[in-house]
């Protein structure tokens, strides 16, 4: 490890240090007409300006070497330009053309910063404004409209992805391209990301090992944040939500700007929300929460690098739905009071990239601090542990070409689990777990059309417990010590058959390991009594898939299948045992599993009705064990349908869009041993959107009902469906953005 860093400073020293470069250039459409207000965006450089009244823009303190220029305008399709930057001056003039059908957008989480066609692998894409717009309290139930994605809930405030029938410690969850480690180790435990700060969210299906190590067997979500103010510029914005069901209230206020070389931003946040009514009206005692959230940024931008820093600060306070505290909850109420957890997470990261002459150099590292207490009816914490994270990420970017590309990197991560103040429960022991990975990435094109993205990694894991407690008593743990080592790999290609077709193909072997709570928990957990398992091995993933994606100028296609492979998949299940009180015992154990689906979505622009868009998508996934048993959590075939009408303009309303959609959840006859069938159920929603100015000040309007017809329903992956209650009933939400601008040179 001595000698790696070495090498990387010795490569420091010794590599020049870049020129200052200028980008400049001109935006215009396909009539050669300016478009004032283009966004120009460098996502390496996290840096970016937009277009003036004559459609130019300049973009200085560029260093040598390759970058991407993403050039997208409002009603036009994005625009990708890829250059190497080895002048003082470069001149990008770019003609964007009208789209009828929304094309592309520029992705980071697939290990290149590159289009979303270039991809091996489809990544999907869900932007802040869809999400705003949802009319959803719960970004993953936005989320769930990806096909192929879904969630497990515990109502409005817990849920957790689902990614092909994969999900927990199968999925792994990222805050701007940080692992979050805040005891996410079940269904009860919620996200913990704040959604007010995201541009969008970016989702890869299916093991990303390679890129990630451990946890994302099954798939990544990504919560990207939002982008620097454009240079010379401090703009802002208010943001305000509203849900009847609910009662139910979400605040946002930020503001960010940007120099030529710095930029930085702030933004607090405050969500509160009582307990949720379900279809029929009825509320459901304790799924109250409560959320505070403060995220702050600040970087640089110089002729040798990007060097940017987040804070984030997450607490909420999360009513518990268990069976003691239902008859003490006898009107619906938003404060906790009783029987809900206490939890408070801290995030400080660090992201820097180095240009050496032609090399780049990305070094990023984060710490996170994780404390979670359950408040019941005692004056102290039942429950009270701190997680303390700290991860590492280097790479090294090889001068690449318009064929190729190259990098070699290690990750790592060093942990601590450590029980305070020697509460009544102590469900896991104190811990420390440290892992280290190298990996090698490969992207070369054979011919123009034919893309090819290969590479390898080496994992290794080391997980250390403590003994904790009397070796006399029924709740001892003894110490465990665990090594585990991997080797992972992917090879995928990406084919354009044509302008239009584009074909995918992708092997990959995904791992993860046992984690804490599998091998070692002992006590109540929820509604269970839980106990771990130390014998436990790594996960195996072995996924192909294909896909294909057409795209015309008034019609969109997409089709996807995959069959996944999983040897000594990790579950937990009851047992026919029980302790003193009654509860019953789950246990964890392995068995080998299959699961496979497919994914299909249209979009479709009629050529007469310039304004409408119907879209339609599909998803259907089966997972098995070896035994022929089916898998826990495994979501019903679904499809959503909607239609969309927009304009450009309409009187006095700017951007006007309407839009009413349906999602058709199959019955799921499937159920594992241990769950139950489910029955098929339609849910029908509407929204409406507009842009206006008021004294010139521009106001950003939404209002959308979800179940509009309160409908009765258990969705398959509700975790408060064996306590008999139904999901989210009707809800309307109201959506109010304000932003607004200060610029001293204007």
């Amino acid at each position: 490890m001595k000698r790696i860093i070495f090498f990387f400073f010795v490569l420091f020293l010794l590599i020049k240090v870049n020129a200052q470069n200028i980008i400049i250039g001109k935006i215009t459409d396909t009539n050669n007409d300016a478009l004032v207000g283009a966004s120009v965006f460098i996502p390496e450089l996290n840096k970016g300006t937009i277009t003036n009244n004559l459609g130019e823009y300049k973009i200085g303190n560029v260093p040598n070497g390759k970058i991407t220029i993403q050039i997208s305008f409002i009603g036009y399709n994005t625009e990708f330009k890829t250059i190497d930057v080895s002048k003082s001056e470069i001149t990008v003039d770019v003609s964007l053309t009208i789209a009828i059908i929304h094309t592309q957008e520029v992705v980071i989480t697939g290990g290149y910063v590159s289009s979303q066609h270039e991809n091996a692998v489809k990544i999907d894409v869900l932007n802040n404004k869809e999400i705003l717009l949802s009319g959803y309290s719960n970004v993953m139930q936005a989320l769930s409209s990806v096909p192929g994605v879904d969630m497990i809930a515990k109502g409005p405030g817990v849920s957790k992805p689902v990614i092909r029938g994969l999900s927990m410690n199968d999925v792994l969850v990222m805050n701007n391209g940080v692992r979050i480690e805040n005891y996410q180790f079940s269904e009860n435990h919620p996200l913990g990301i704040d959604n007010n700060d995201i541009e969008r969210i970016e989702i890869i299906k299916g093991p990303a090992s390679l890129l990630y190590g451990s946890d994302a067997i099954g798939g990544v979500v990504n919560f990207i944040k939002e982008k620097p103010a454009p240079s010379n510029s401090i703009i802002g914005d208010y943001r305000l939500q509203l849900h009847s069901n609910t009662l139910g209230m979400n605040n946002s206020l930020g503001i960010k700007g940007s120099s030529k070389k710095v930029f930085g931003g702030v933004r607090f946040g405050n969500k509160t929300h009582a307990d949720y009514l379900q279809g029929g009206g009825e509320f459901v005692p304790n799924t109250r929460f409560n959320e505070t959230t403060f995220n702050a940024n600040s970087g640089y931008t110089g002729k040798i690098g990007t060097f940017k820093f987040y804070f984030d600060y997450f607490k909420q306070d999360l009513g518990m739905n268990v069976p003691v505290v239902i008859p003490l909850i006898t009107e619906q109420n938003r404060k906790n009071e009783i029987w809900y957890q206490d939890l408070e997470h801290v995030l400080l990261s660090s992201q820097n990239s180095l240009y050496l002459g032609k090399f780049r150099w990305d070094i990023n590292a984060a710490f996170q601090n994780a404390l979670r207490k359950l408040q019941t009816t005692l004056e102290v914490p039942f429950v009270e542990m701190n997680l303390n994270t700290i991860t590492y990420e280097s790479k090294l970017h090889f001068p690449s070409t318009e064929k190729s590309e190259y990098i070699i990197g290690v990750q790592g991560m060093f942990q601590k689990n450590t029980n305070l103040n020697d509460r009544a429960s102590q469900f896991l022991p104190n811990a420390d777990i440290n892992n280290i990975g190298f990996l090698a990435l490969i992207k070369y094109s054979i011919i123009p059309q034919l893309k090819i993205q290969t590479g390898l990694r080496y994992d290794l894991y080391n997980t250390e417990t403590y003994a904790l407690g009397s070796e006399s008593t029924n709740d001892y743990h003894a110490p465990v010590s665990k090594d585990f080592s991997n080797v992972n790999g992917s090879i995928g290609a990406t084919f354009n058959a044509t302008e239009k077709t584009i074909f995918r193909a992708n092997f990959a072997k995904g791992f993860r390991v046992p984690n804490l709570s599998e091998l070692t928990s002992l006590g109540m957990h929820g509604n269970r009594f839980e106990i771990g398992n130390e014998n436990l091995s790594p996960e195996n993933s072995f996924e192909t898939d294909a896909s294909m994606h057409y795209h015309g100028e008034f019609v969109s296609f997409d089709l996807a299948g995959f069959y996944n492979q999983i040897n000594n998949y990790i579950f937990i299940s009851p047992t026919h045992d029980t302790i003193s009180n009654g509860t019953q015992i789950y246990r964890f154990s392995q068995t080998n599993a299959l699961l496979f689906g497919v994914e299909a979505g249209l979009h479709f622009h009629p050529k007469s009705l310039p304004w409408i868009h119907v879209e339609g998508k599909f998803s259907s996934v089966v997972g098995k064990q070896e035994n022929g048993n089916y898998l826990p959590y495994i979501p019903a075939n679904k499809i959503h349908y909607e239609i969309r009408a927009e304009r450009e303009k309409l009187g006095f309303l700017q951007k006007p869009n309407i839009k009413i959609s349906a999602t058709t959840a199959f019955e799921q006859n499937n159920p594992s041993p241990f769950e139950s069938s489910s029955s098929s159920y339609t849910l029908f929603n509407i929204s409406a959107y507009s842009e206006f100015n008021i004294f010139k000040q521009n106001i950003i309007f939404g209002i959308s009902a979800n179940n509009i017809f309160d409908t009765k329903y258990f969705d398959h992956l509700s975790t408060l469906k064996p306590l008999n209650y139904y999901n989210q009933g009707r809800n309307v939400s109201i959506m109010l953005k304000i932003p607004f601008a200060i610029n001293p040179n204007n």
